[in-house]
């Protein structure tokens, strides 16, 4: 299987993440644990622009093939939906701006309609077998797709058969590293294949030499 390749750092928890998510209760509640001085730290010199993303998280990005997107309702209630789709659905369009293609659902449109009225996203990203996670948080836009049909297309991965209705665009403004703790190792039928091709090939190689010896001795 597949080992652990996202090594998880207290340290490359970004300023401005912290910046946002860091509110003076939660602040308070650092103080009372005796966890605010080394988180203050981290945040020295924070200048509130967006944190960066790096070849690390754009590359852990890439191998994604779901993730969860949560919105804010207008009556003030979170959402959060399931996004999934071909290795890489959820591409870079450069810097700190990602995308994917959105296909025809349900028709309930709910996180379309919370991004028309706030346009504040956070994305979960988890790799199960490497034990990691990534949150990201940012603004979302809706791009239709007679708006812009060739934005649209360039979101579409190769060789999925579906018509994309739209687009939405996600520039983040932060993200975190998560601890890899109590996240526990699942495989996809495509990795579990993968895995276990070697024990296949011996086993198939075991067979048809016992019917190599068989016929030998008939």
């Amino acid at each position: 299987m597949r080992a652990a390749t996202w090594r998880y750092k207290r340290d490359v928890m970004a300023q401005n993440y912290m910046h946002i998510m860091f509110s003076k209760g939660a602040r308070t509640r650092q103080m009372k644990a005796g966890s605010y001085d080394a988180y203050a730290r981290m945040m020295a010199g924070a200048t509130g622009q967006a944190d960066l993303l790096g070849p690390r998280e754009l590359d852990f990005i890439a191998a994604r093939d779901s993730f969860y997107l949560s919105s804010v309702a207008g009556s003030g209630w979170p959402y959060i939906q399931h996004r999934g789709g071909l290795v890489g659905f959820l591409k870079s369009l450069g810097g700190n701006r990602l995308g994917f293609a959105d296909f025809r659902g349900n028709k309930q449109f709910i996180s379309t309609a919370n991004l028309a009225e706030n346009d504040r996203v956070a994305l979960f990203l988890m790799d199960y077998p490497g034990q990691a996670r990534l949150k990201l948080i940012g603004h979302a836009q809706i791009v239709e797709r007679g708006d812009d049909p060739a934005l649209v297309d360039a979101l579409m991965t190769a060789d999925y058969r579906a018509v994309p209705e739209r687009a939405l665009v996600i520039d983040v403004i932060g993200f975190d590293w998560n601890c890899p703790q109590h996240i526990v190792p699942r495989y996809t039928e495509a990795e579990i294949s993968q895995g276990i091709a070697p024990l296949v090939q011996e086993i198939e190689a075991l067979r048809a030499e016992i019917v190599r010896l068989k016929s030998t001795t008939d």
